[in-house]
């Protein structure tokens, strides 16, 4: 397939383009046992996964995977990132925090020149001669004594009263960091550990550093890809990228060819203009032809990159995705760290969990479906089958569910675990 069609895509047809290129199509149990080049391979495709602190569950990038491939060890995840004889991936800035493919650290490398030329939260700090001196410091130490924690530095100073008020040693491994000197070789309970980038960095990576313009369009086609279908400004949210700084390079995309117009219907009932990258043409064919059956029955992380693109939640999904972590408790209408509920091509409901550790229980706080979601028996028994395979991913033995919405099919969903 060369052209668009000439008819509006129907709406199922965009979903399971924008589910399949996010790898959340597969039905479960279709990658029994990852591999790392399975885990791997899911990065790739997704070209970055979000790094977060939240604890609740397992950690957000971690769930990321899971929710493409089900039960892993999150060891082996650990390995492609902090292994050094299994390296594939490695942590700096893309969608905010991220683990990234190596592959991508030269098109990265625009971001540690912004960090160089004085970019960044505190740009003057790195000026003054005493913070000069501290820099210079820990450089000797990392020189000296290799891989160090921000622990491993003493500090006589007042205790940090925020998560920014860092003690000088922090903020000068941060900027170290920032600006590629060093980079993360491990991590030690979740605590960040800094060594010198020619340490981490393998031999084999490409560390040339593109034009800004190659950078740029790089990040749009795999945002592009990424997306499998996707308004243009979409397609800049997921690069990480100002909208109006992304136009005229996605028009340029436009003119040569290499993202071509389509039109698709809505939640909203009418047909919008989408991009898609022209290698996936012959998939929109298939989908169009309801070739592409999306299957999977997941919980996504409130951090995935499904909701990167700002509107595409109600645009496709008529869903309003919230991260509500952030907000005081009292305004919060879903829950600390809600994850939505995807079943085959649809967002179908949210539960705000957390795992009791010690004894393995998982509560959920809360557990809805979306008005008009019916919970039959299909629905039910699919979620079950996640909710057994999300418990046994994180040891937990025992589930209580505290309300849900509508009321009794949390009770319908534990008899069947």
């Amino acid at each position: 397939m060369s052209k668009p069609p000439a008819q509006p895509l129907p709406l199922s047809a965009a979903r399971a383009l924008a589910l399949r290129a996010q790898g959340l199509a597969a039905p479960n149990g279709a990658e029994p046992s990852p591999t790392l080049d399975a885990l791997y391979e899911t990065v790739a495709r997704l070209v970055c996964v979000q790094i977060d602190t939240l604890h609740v569950v397992r950690r957000s990038h971690y769930l990321v995977l899971w929710s493409r491939l089900g039960a892993y060890d999150p060891a082996d995840f650990d390995r492609l990132i902090y292994d050094p004889a299994q390296r594939r991936l490695f942590e700096y800035w893309y969608h905010a925090a991220s683990i990234i493919p190596l592959s991508e650290y030269r098109y990265r490398l625009e971001t540690v020149r912004h960090y160089q030329d004085g970019g960044g939260w505190w740009p003057q700090w790195a000026d003054q001669p005493e913070n000069r001196r501290v820099i210079e410091g820990v450089r000797a130490r990392l020189l000296a004594e290799g891989a160090l924690r921000t622990s491993d530095f003493e500090h006589d100073g007042p205790r940090r009263d925020s998560w920014w008020d860092w003690k000088p040693a922090k903020r000068a491994l941060e900027y170290l960091y920032n600006t590629g000197e060093v980079m993360i070789a491990n991590r030690v309970n979740f605590q960040r550990v800094y060594d010198l980038r020619e340490r981490v960095l393998p031999g084999w990576v490409d560390a040339t550093p593109p034009a800004a313009e190659e950078t740029h369009r790089h990040a749009l086609t795999r945002a592009a890809r990424a997306l499998g279908i996707a308004t243009a400004g979409q397609i800049a949210d997921y690069a990480y990228m100002k909208r109006g700084d992304a136009a005229p390079m996605l028009t340029a995309l436009r003119k040569a060819g290499a993202l071509v117009e389509v039109m698709a219907e809505t939640v909203s009932g009418g047909a919008a203009e989408f991009l898609v990258h022209r290698d996936d043409l012959p998939l929109v064919e298939q989908a169009a032809e309801g070739a592409i059956t999306p299957a999977r029955t997941t919980f996504l992380s409130p951090f995935d990159s499904l909701f990167w693109g700002k509107g595409r939640d109600a645009q496709l999904w008529g869903f309003s995705h919230v991260l509500e972590a952030y907000k005081r408790a009292p305004q919060r209408s879903w829950g600390y760290f809600c994850l939505p509920i995807l079943h085959r091509d649809r967002l179908v409901g949210r539960f705000d969990p957390k795992l009791d550790r010690k004894t393995g229980r998982l509560r959920l706080d809360a557990l809805h479906l979306e008005p008009g979601v019916a919970p039959d028996d299909a629905l039910i028994g699919d979620v079950a089958a996640a909710m057994r395979d999300f418990m046994a991913w994180h040891s937990a033995t025992d589930l209580v569910i505290e309300r849900s919405a509508p009321d009794g099919w949390g009770e319908r969903l534990i008899a069947l675990l």
